[in-house]
């Protein structure tokens, strides 16, 4: 009993992670478009001191330019949103399969292999560069120099 209620359990968490609940409010809750769409109509439109339309003008440009962005997002998510999401679900997934299944395995059959040239690269400049740099180093280690100012 014990055993089906565990089953039971691991089958409701792994369909919880495809059909997991949506904010409808908050439709960006990391944040990852805060800088980029925020367009408003002050940051488009801004009539400079002096140079005023009159304001019945300037509201209805206002409404206008609002009105028209939100119905056009609307109409373009309406038509292309299913359509891109399942482009952009294929292509991620196309992302997540090479990276599994090619890339990974790649780099560590590299890593594996190159452990061994490594090693043995290690060994040759442990036998061949140190004594030289350390005699070397002793070497120079006896020079002196002295600044003096020539008046």
């Amino acid at each position: 009993m014990a055993e089906e209620q565990t089953g039971l359990e691991e089958r409701i968490i792994i369909k919880d992670q495809h059909t997991k609940e949506i904010d409808l409010v908050n439709r960006d809750p990391k944040h990852i478009n805060e800088d980029v769409i925020k367009v408003d109509f002050e940051d488009v439109i801004a009539e400079p001191a002096g140079t005023y339309s009159f304001d019945g003008i300037w509201k209805t440009s206002y409404t206008t330019f609002t009105v028209t962005k939100y119905w056009c997002y609307r109409l373009l998510s309406v038509v292309l949103g299913i359509p891109l999401a399942v482009i952009w679900g294929f292509l991620f997934a196309l992302i997540s399969f090479c990276h599994i299944w090619a890339v990974v395995p790649c780099i560590k059959s590299y890593v594996i292999e190159i452990q061994c040239v490594s090693r043995i690269y290690s060994l040759c400049i442990h036998t061949f560069c140190d004594p030289l740099c350390e005699a070397l180093g002793k070497i120079f280690t006896s020079i002196k120099v002295a600044l003096r100012k020539e008046v």
